[in-house]
C-alpha cells in the first residue's frame, strides 16, 4: 500500500489540524488511519492495494540501545533487524476532549490498572482524562467497562512519545514490585523499572503542568536511599518542584485498610508548588462490617472442614468484626481493627489472604470487598466473566480512591488558576 510515510507519522492532533486547514470534513470520530485516507483522497491520491508477496529479509541496520540501570547509562552498538511495523491506531485518546477547548485541564492516565486516577480526577468536574494506557489485558477490560473513553492496552515503553497527547497532568502508579519489600527489591537492576525512565521521557517531551507518581513506601529507603534520590534528581533535571509524602488509606480516608503509599507530586510552578501540600486530616475509621456485601456470599468463598486449612483457621479465626491474614502456616489477627495491605497475590491459594467470620463461617473477602477497601463506589462494575484471581490482583495492585481525591480536590483547582 503506497501511503505517504509524512502522514503515518503524525499524531491524530496533527492530521486533525492538516484536515481543517485544507477544510476536509468528515474526520470526526475517525481513527487514525481513516483520516490519513481523507487528506491522500482530498489530494487526488489513488491508493492501490499490491498484490501479496513473499516476505523479504529485513534490512540490516546498526542501532543504538541504551540501557539503564541504578548506577549509569550504558550504550552499547549492536546489530539488529528493523521490521517496519504497521501503523498504530491509539484508540484511547479521547476524541470528544483531545482536540477541543473545554476549559478543563488534560490529563493521562499511565499504568492505569483500574482507573482510580482516572475516577478521582473526573469526579472533580474539571478534568478531562484523553489518555490512558496499560499492559494487562483485564486492567483494558475493567477500565473500558469504567469509563467512556477506552484504555489503550499496550507496553508502554513500546509507545512512541510523539502518539501520546500533549496534556496538564500525568498521573501513574507504576510497579512496585522491584521497590517492595515483599519482593526482591532489585530496584532499577529489574526490567520492570524501565517504565520510570519513560515516563521521564514522556515529561521531558510534553512538559505537562504537574506529574503524580505513586509507589510503595520502602521507594524512600530502598538500596540505601539512593533509589530515590536517582528519582529526585530526575525530577529536577527537567525543571520541577517535588513534594511527596506518605500517605496511609485508613488515617486520612476513613476506609479502614492499612496501605501506606507514597506519593510523589511534580509542580512546573513554582507558585503552585508553593501552595500545594500533602497535609490531610486524619477521619474516623468505619468499621470492618460496613465495608462487607450484605448479599449472599456464594459458598465458594467459605472454608470447610474439608479445607487443608480448617484447623488452623478455625482454631484463630473467632471474631467477627476483625480481618484475618492466612501466612501459609499461621494466621494473624489484625489488632488495629482494619484490613491489612491488599495485595496482588491474595486470594490465589498463597499468603496475605484477608479472611473473615460472619454468621455463616469462615470465608475469604470477595472480590467486590477488596474494591470496597480500596474505596471503589458500588457503582464501579467488576466484569462478570472476569476471573476471582485477576480481580483480587487488580485490586490489590489499585491506587486507593479517596486519596487519589484529596489529592485532586486541593491541586486542581490550583492549576486552574494557573491556566486562567
Amino acid at each position: 500500500m503506497e501511503i505517504e510515510l509524512d502522514y503515518s507519522k503524525k499524531t491524530v492532533a496533527e492530521l486533525i489540524t492538516i484536515c481543517k486547514e485544507k477544510k476536509i470534513k468528515g474526520y470526526s470520530d475517525k481513527k487514525k488511519n481513516e483520516i490519513i485516507k481523507l487528506i491522500l483522497e482530498s489530494k487526488n491520491i489513488v491508493i492501490k492495494q499490491e498484490p501479496k508477496q513473499e516476505p523479504k529479509q529485513e534490512p540490516i541496520q546498526i542501532n543504538k540501545i541504551v540501557k539503564k540501570t541504578n548506577k549509569s547509562i550504558i550504550t552499547d552498538n549492536v546489530v539488529e533487524r528493523v521490521i517496519v511495523q504497521p501503523q498504530i491506531n491509539i484508540t484511547a485518546v479521547n476524541p470528544e476532549t483531545n482536540n477541543i477547548d473545554t476549559g478543563k485541564l488534560k490529563m493521562i492516565d499511565l499504568c492505569a490498572g483500574t482507573g482510580a486516577f482516572s475516577m478521582a480526577f473526573t469526579q472533580t468536574g474539571n478534568v478531562d482524562v484523553i489518555f490512558a494506557n496499560d499492559m494487562v489485558e483485564s486492567s483494558k477490560i475493567i477500565y473500558d467497562d469504567n469509563f467512556n473513553h477506552k484504555l489503550f492496552l499496550k507496553d508502554l515503553n513500546k509507545v512512541n512519545v510523539l502518539d501520546i497527547p500533549k496534556h496538564d497532568i500525568l498521573t501513574a502508579g507504576f510497579s512496585c514490585q522491584p521497590f517492595s519489600i515483599a519482593g526482591k527489591q532489585k530496584g532499577f537492576q529489574d526490567n520492570r523499572s524501565d517504565i520510570f525512565w519513560k515516563l521521564f521521557e514522556i515529561i521531558e517531551h510534553h512538559k505537562p503542568q504537574c506529574f503524580i507518581f505513586e509507589n510503595v513506601k520502602n521507594l524512600l529507603s530502598h538500596d540505601d536511599k539512593k533509589t530515590f534520590k536517582i528519582i529526585l534528581d530526575n525530577i529536577a533535571k527537567y525543571g520541577y518542584n517535588v513534594k511527596y509524602k506518605v500517605l496511609n488509606t485508613s488515617e486520612i480516608t476513613g476506609i479502614p485498610q492499612n496501605r501506606e503509599r507514597v506519593y510523589i507530586i511534580g509542580i512546573k510552578s513554582k507558585v503552585i508548588y508553593d501552595k500545594f501540600n500533602l497535609d490531610f486530616p486524619n477521619k474516623d475509621k468505619k468499621k470492618i462490617t460496613q465495608m462487607l456485601e450484605t448479599n449472599t456470599i456464594p459458598d465458594k468463598y467459605y472454608y470447610t472442614n474439608k479445607s487443608s486449612t480448617w484447623t488452623l483457621l478455625s482454631t484463630n479465626v473467632t471474631e467477627k468484626d476483625k480481618v484475618y491474614q492466612y501466612r501459609r502456616v499461621y494466621v494473624r489477627e489484625n489488632k488495629s481493627d482494619e484490613c491489612p495491605t491488599l495485595t496482588a497475590n491474595m486470594g490465589t491459594g498463597g499468603h496475605n489472604v484477608p479472611i473473615i467470620l460472619d454468621d455463616t463461617g469462615i470465608r475469604k473477602l470477595t472480590p467486590r470487598e477488596c474494591f470496597n477497601f480500596q474505596g471503589f463506589p458500588l457503582s464501579y462494575k467488576l466484569p462478570k466473566k472476569m476471573s476471582d484471581a485477576s480481580l483480587y490482583k487488580l485490586a490489590g495492585n489499585a491506587v486507593s480512591v479517596p486519596v487519589v481525591s484529596l489529592i485532586a480536590n486541593k491541586l486542581v483547582p490550583l492549576l486552574l488558576q494557573n491556566i486562567s
